[in-house]
């Protein structure tokens, strides 16, 4: 008899971004009239800039000669690619990281997910609160949790992040061994400072723990005082392993590609307390399980590094922010608090009520999709997010929505 991997049946019924989807879908059928603006998933709505664009066409030119076709390529990533992240990434602001310590992906998401597959089952996780999904699923799949009950998984350790601490949590009152962080954070759209960093990182080295440390948003960090990388603290390349994402800062969402850095003295241990270095054990598992991404699209995700690429990266960002001031100005007038929209391209709006109660009002009478914060966990019920992703127009016209709304 076949059986399942009964940790599936953990999981809540949905995954949230699905959830919302189902809810928007049946709102669209049921008003066929009405135009739905959606701030909601992270989706970027702008084309490939037209550096990557005739990066991708030349290489896909590449593809149809015999000379100059590729197959297979390099699981890790083609050198191109690499030795350009370890330079503009990271070496241009003090952090020593090495060409082949960058694995390419395809996602940070996948990459977030599957990082988890080569540490034990009974490490002890700590996850923020509120917190972006595929952290937390990922590991119930993998049947490091007990069942879900109040609001929240059995056998984690919950790191809160709420108003009182600036949407940065405080170190785990009690020991952990793999710790998930997020700067600019997916949700709240918070930052964390170098020294605040750098407490989590002495942490780290002192507990014999591991980072996680998602750096999706980094691009949209213009306060240059504020870390883009863990590996900018002393130590971190020890003790962290950090996620990138093309997706935001490129438009490569619907492209796919990502990577993460995982440096040669990172280390892990056997239940007999001896050393592992992670680096190899990533690279056997990204051999093992991934055929890399494809050439054209390498090509394309390299073109950022350029001179034109960089500023059309620049002006990217920028667009996205025009929108992300334009929602925060308009809770200013409305009188909601909020945190996020600065060097973030979310805000997170304390809705004044329950979070799934505010999305379905601002759906039904603005016709505005946002994201209901109860979704990311305990701490986001009463929030919602909204992201600054979509056109300038279109920005407005759920702005004046809103407003009307809720005036």
């Amino acid at each position: 008899m076949i059986t399942i991997n009964e940790n599936y049946l953990k999981l809540q019924a949905s995954y949230l971004f699905s959830d919302i989807a189902k809810r928007v879908a049946a709102f669209e059928k049921n008003n066929p009239d009405r135009d739905v603006i959606k701030l909601g998933i992270g989706d970027v709505t702008k084309g490939l800039m037209p550096a990557s664009i005739k990066a991708f066409h030349e290489a896909v030119d590449e593809m149809a000669n015999d000379a100059t076709f590729k197959g297979y390529g390099p699981e890790q990533g083609y050198e191109f690619l690499r030795e350009a992240i370890a330079v503009n990434d990271f070496k241009s602001r003090g952090a020593d990281i090495s060409a082949d310590e960058v694995f390419v992906s395809d996602g940070a998401k996948c990459d977030s997910g599957n990082i988890q597959e080569i540490f034990s089952q009974d490490i002890k996780i700590a996850i923020p609160d509120p917190v972006y999904p595929v952290y937390l699923d990922t590991n119930v799949m993998a049947g490091r949790t007990g069942i879900f009950a109040d609001g929240r998984y059995q056998g984690l350790v919950y790191l809160d992040s709420t108003r009182e601490n600036n949407f940065v949590p405080a170190l785990p009152e009690e020991p952990v061994d793999l710790i998930y962080l997020c700067f600019p954070n997916n949700p709240t759209g918070s930052t964390i400072s170098k020294q605040e960093l750098k407490t989590w990182v002495d942490y780290a080295r002192d507990n014999k723990a591991l980072i996680l440390f998602d750096a999706a948003y980094e691009a949209f960090i213009s306060d240059d005082s504020l870390p883009k990388s863990i590996f900018e603290i002393e130590g971190a390349k020890e003790v962290a392993i950090e996620f990138r994402s093309f997706s935001k800062s490129a438009g490569f969402t619907g492209t796919r590609c990502a990577y993460t850095v995982v440096p040669k003295e990172c280390a892990a241990y056997d239940s007999k307390g001896n050393k592992h270095l992670l680096h190899a054990l990533w690279n056997r598992r990204h051999c093992t399980k991934f055929n890399g991404v494809s050439y054209p699209v390498q090509r394309a995700a390299a073109a950022v590094y350029t001179e034109q690429g960089k500023a059309e990266s620049k002006a990217l960002i920028d667009y996205y922010m025009v929108n992300a001031r334009a929602v925060c100005k308009t809770m200013d007038e409305l009188g909601y608090s909020y945190v996020g929209g600065t060097n973030s391209p979310y805000i997170w709006v304390d809705g004044k009520t329950d979070s799934w109660e505010f999305f379905d009002m601002l759906l039904n009478k603005a016709g505005v999709v946002c994201t209901p914060g109860a979704g990311f966990g305990k701490c986001g019920n009463g929030y919602i997010r909204i992201s600054a992703f979509n056109s300038h127009d279109k920005v407005k016209q759920a702005m004046e929505r809103i407003k009307a709304s809720l005036a």
